[in-house]
């Protein structure tokens, strides 16, 4: 082998070549190094003079320190060219940049350069010669490739590969600032894992000055001409939480967050955030509750939600400029979430409306389908909604405040929603307050709060303080020391009046506990209740247009194509109203949170203020001190309506809990009957419709139709242990309701005794509850001349006389109905005007509605009176 190749051989092998950027420039280096020859003989005794040996040596060692200073100098300034040459690649590599132009790319050594850079050429210049970047002129050089408007204008090839290459232009072409700086710190901390232990420090600071330059951009976005730095910022967080794994994403900003909030000279951090916040806010209140990029959305609202500082902020920039304006709080950042739905944007207009489209023309399979489909994404928003409440009320004491003050202030300021005149002038109603979209988010994320106490007999409940809602005006001050953020309550009607002798015992603190569960309630009664409502109604419309449609077609009324686009219409708003009302976890989340209001109402009923439940037990001890003189009539009015709305449209869910119907059942047995408990004989006529609703029901259907199933009610029923005093709860209410105080107690009296008589026939038909009426029966044969009647003999003589009256009634409005079919008939009607004739008609149509009403009571009634006499032997009339 020659010398030439020997020496190849060694410098390959040499472990200092790696401080070259090639094995070229090792070789290079080498070949331009002259051999120092520097071998000494070894000193030995030669018997010489000593001055000629002293020179001897001296002139030998200054010989060599030449040489070996000369050497050190030489590796010295190599090795620092090499550490130079490293950090100008590593640089170039990180940043994508660089002050190097040679024309052929060849000529580069290719040690870990990348295919594309961004050439400086300004800074170049003015660096007059020097081509390599270095810790020196970084900051600058990064400055000045942000400012550059189009770089990739500037982009020069640094290896000898010309192939196209798109992602590596792509990526040093980066013309957006964030997008930009985030790429360059991801390729910091690969370097930092890979280069190295002298590189390292540089590393490091490259990493860290992609940190400091992100919060630079973000502090002074106005030097970025063309860009919206803020923008691009949200869409660095959705791009993450879309991909799989985002803590690099979250790792990157929180480090520029801590700088930003290290220094707020320039801006404060409000300042930068506020900005995003108001760009999230326009883009989610256009999105649509099935699109997948909602969720992407939600997943960065729950990662400020999760944030401390951001956290602090959002809450703040939710708060409405009036507070008193209900319709405001929909305006804001997170109303404008809550109002993501199924439900109509524009109240009664369907065009644009991307659900149940063509109803008349869909199987009942497709209906179902998309109504699934809808239920899956409400789950998902639901759960995500929940979670954004629950960590801004976890993320700190300020946090928790001003977020309870935004949802107590809410509710004061949408209290409206609850007026009877609300539902009959809907124009005035959708300019005042938020909407029903709105109140079903909130109800279903605030259900879901509630769930860890929502338990029968859970003894959290107990922690329920309801001296809460007898709080008038309070300061601010005042409410944030003693957690009280609802407003308005002392307003509210409860079940009992103040006893004037009881003193209100208020505490000095509520717990969250007390605070969630009036917040629910109240949110349920504002929006759940409103939308029950339109639902009834709307289903009614639909059975009357439906009928008036088919008479017209059978007429052959050119009106029919008219009253198919009305059908139609509705039909679209029902089935959305439906789809967002039945979505299966809420339904359970709401009848868990009704079933454990209605068993902690129980326990206040029985006077219990310990620790825990106690078992109800008859007769109920007399009422000293109690705690429903501060409970709201809406907590028990929410728990009838939902027990009802079940029975109509999702009685499906009755059957999945067999402990909560037996709450239900011991709260109707309480407080039914009890009016020195609830005082409201209306409230207590509603618990008799909850009853009919919860009751198995074994109707004959239309042929076709699916049996409902009622195993677990007809189970709890029967094995209920307080039947007897449910049934003569059921009695004493329904002789109560003769007299309400109320203008129109007469009419009132036949609608709430509607549903008690089908509940009257199941008892009779049922042994545990035949035997009490039995034996009120027996006790009324035996007191008929007491100075007061007793029950049951009250109860005989009003349904009686209800039978009477309601058949004189029917018959009355049958002979009405008979003398204008008459004149219909005889052509009478033919010569009057037309504003004459529809009013005939409209007496008709009333008359038949109403006669036929009359009809269906009196039959009930009578039917009642009958009892059953295949079953057994007696009868309500004359007991065996």
């Amino acid at each position: 082998m020659t010398d030439q190749g020997n020496n190849n051989q060694n410098i390959s092998c040499n472990p200092f070549a790696a401080l070259f950027s090639s094995l070229a420039d090792a070789k290079q280096f080498a070949s331009g190094q002259k051999p120092q020859q520097s071998a000494e003989p070894p000193l030995e005794d030669s018997g010489e003079s000593q001055s000629e040996s002293e020179n001897s040596v001296s002139d030998s060692v200054d010989e060599n320190d030449d040489s070996v200073a000369e050497i050190s100098r030489s590796f010295r300034s190599r090795q620092e060219l090499c550490e130079q040459l490293n950090v100008n690649h590593m640089i170039q590599r990180i940043f994508l940049i660089t002050l190097d132009n040679i024309g052929d790319p060849s000529l580069r050594g290719g040690n870990g350069i990348p295919p594309r850079c961004v050439y400086l050429e300004e800074m170049a210049a003015d660096l007059d010669g020097q081509d390599w970047l270095d810790m020196d002129n970084i900051e600058q050089a990064l400055f000045n490739r942000l400012l550059l408007l189009e770089p990739g204008n500037h982009l020069i090839y640094m290896t000898s590969c010309s192939a196209v290459n798109l992602s590596a232009d792509r990526d040093a072409g980066e013309k957006c600032a964030i997008p930009y700086l985030f790429a360059c710190y991801q390729r910091a901390k690969e370097e930092v894992t890979k280069v190295p232990e002298k590189l390292l420090s540089f590393a490091v600071r490259c990493k860290n000055l992609t940190v400091s330059n992100t919060r630079t951009v973000l502090l002074t976005p106005e030097i970025y001409v063309s860009q919206n730095i803020y923008e691009q910022l949200l869409d660095l967080l959705l791009e993450a939480f879309n991909g799989a794994q985002p803590e690099e994403v979250i790792e990157f900003v929180e480090e520029v967050i801590a700088g930003l909030l290290s220094d707020q000279e320039v801006r404060t951090f409000e300042e930068v955030i506020v900005p995003v916040f108001d760009i999230f806010q326009g883009r989610i209140k256009d999105l649509d509750l099935c699109q997948p990029v909602l969720y992407s959305y939600l997943d960065v609202l729950l990662y400020f939600s999760h944030h401390k500082d951001i956290a602090k902020v959002l809450v703040e920039y939710i708060q409405p400029k009036d507070p008193a304006n209900g319709l405001q709080y929909q305006k804001t950042l997170l109303g404008a979430v809550l109002s993501i739905s199924c439900l109509l944007k524009t109240p009664g207009v369907v065009e644009g409306h991307g659900y149940f489209l063509n109803p008349s023309r869909s199987s009942a399979q497709e209906t179902k389908v998309q109504e699934a489909n809808i239920h899956q994404f409400m789950g998902q928003f639901h759960d995500k909604l929940h979670q954004i409440l629950k960590n801004l009320l976890q993320r700190s004491g300020e946090t928790r405040h001003l977020l309870l003050t935004w949802l107590g202030s809410c509710l004061h300021a949408n209290a409206g929603r609850a007026k009877i005149w609300a539902n009959q002038m809907p124009e005035i109603f959708f300019q005042m307050y938020a909407s029903d979209a709105f109140f079903l988010n909130l109800g279903a994320a605030l259900l879901k709060l509630c769930q860890p106490f929502c338990k029968p007999r859970s003894p959290k409940l107990l922690t329920f303080n309801p001296t809460y809602c007898a709080l008038k005006e309070l300061s601010e001050e005042e409410r944030r020391n003693r957690n009280v953020h609802a407003r308005g309550l002392d307003k509210e009607t409860c079940l009992i009046p103040l006893p004037p002798q009881q003193p209100v015992e208020s505490a000095q603190s509520y717990s969250l506990l007390t605070e969630n569960l009036i917040l629910t309630q109240l949110t349920m009664h504002l929006g759940f209740h409103r939308l029950h409502e339109q639902m009834v109604k709307m289903n009614q419309s639909l059975h009357r247009l439906q009928v008036t449609w088919q008479e017209a077609q059978r007429s052959g009324n050119p009106m029919s194509e008219q009253l198919l686009e009305q059908f139609e219409r509705l039909m679209i708003v029902y089935l959305s109203t439906k789809a967002a009302t039945t979505q299966p976890a809420m339904l359970q989340c709401c009848l868990n949170l009704q079933a454990s209001t209605g068993a902690l109402l129980v326990q206040l009923g029985v006077g219990n203020q310990g620790p825990e439940h106690v078992a109800l037990s008859f007769p109920l001890p007399s009422l000293q001190s109690t705690m429903l003189c501060y409970v709201p009539e809406f907590f028990a009015e929410n728990l009838g309506d939902f027990f009802i709305f079940l029975r109509r449209f999702a009685e499906d869910v009755l059957e999945t809990s067999t402990e909560s119907l037996e709450q239900i059942l011991n709260f109707i047995t309480v407080f039914m009957g009890n009016v020195e408990r609830m005082k409201n004989p209306h409230l207590r006529a509603k618990l008799a419709e909850v009853l009919e609703a919860v009751m198995p029901h074994m109707e004959p259907l239309a042929p076709g139709a699916v049996q409902p199933i009622v195993f677990q009610r007809e189970r709890v029923f029967c094995s209920y242990r307080h039947a007897s005093q449910l049934a003569e709860a059921l009695i004493t209410v329904f002789v109560d309701i003769e007299f309400t105080g109320d203008p129109h107690q007469f009419e009132q009296k036949f609608n709430y005794r509607r549903p008690m008589y089908p509940i009257l026939k199941y008892m009779w038909g049922k042994e545990s509850y035949r035997e009490s009426i039995k034996h009120l029966a027996h006790y009324a044969s035996e007191n008929l001349e007491a100075m007061n009647p007793p029950l049951f003999l009250r109860f005989l003589n009003l349904l009686m006389n209800d039978a009477i009256f309601l058949l004189d009634e029917a018959i009355q409005y049958l002979s009405k109905i008979k003398v204008l079919q008459l004149e219909r008939d005889r052509g009478e009607w033919e010569g009057l005007a037309p504003d004459a004739r529809r009013e005939k008609e409209s007496s008709l149509q009333m008359f038949g509605q109403l006669g036929r009403f009359h009809n269906i009571m009196s039959n009930e009634t009578i039917g009642t009176l009958a009892s059953s006499p295949q079953r057994s032997r007696g009868s309500l009339c004359t007991p065996s």
